[in-house]
């Protein structure tokens, strides 16, 4: 039973007991269950609008997550898509942005700061198995 339900069954009640305003017990009882109508009322206001506000921020956060995955990919969806192999960073040199390679742009051994667009050559010839070569 919810409160107002609660409140309307203590003013039929009062009303069935015939309490009316003509004594001083009569005023108080009828300005508390009044006052309990009030506060009933202010109460369900408060609970249908947090129901509104919970179906808004639902509203909100799917969005949010659609923007989400726009912005950095669903992982879930682009599974066929990721990369298996070994990233490297390399901080470029003219604006130090830092971008990561695989060994394939190693091999290729150029590739263009997609920042400030300068070059960047690689020289693999010295390094075998993680090893310098001296």
């Amino acid at each position: 039973m919810e409160i107002t339900e609660k409140v309307a069954y203590i003013k039929g009640l009062v009303d069935g007991l015939g309490i009316d305003d003509s004594t001083k017990e009569g005023k108080v009882l009828l300005a508390v269950v009044n006052v309990l109508d009030d506060i009933a009322m202010s109460i369900s206001d408060l609970e249908d609008s947090v129901d509104l506000l919970g179906g808004q921020i639902d509203y909100l956060d799917e969005d949010l997550e659609e923007i989400y995955d726009d912005l950095y990919g669903d992982d879930d969806d682009d599974d066929d898509d990721e990369y298996d192999g070994e990233l490297y960073e390399v901080t470029c040199p003219t604006c130090g942005d830092i971008i990561c390679v695989d060994e394939d742009m190693l091999d290729d051994g150029e590739i263009e700061c997609p920042n400030c667009d300068e070059s960047l050559e690689f020289d693999l010839d010295g390094i075998l198995d993680g090893e310098i070569d001296e």
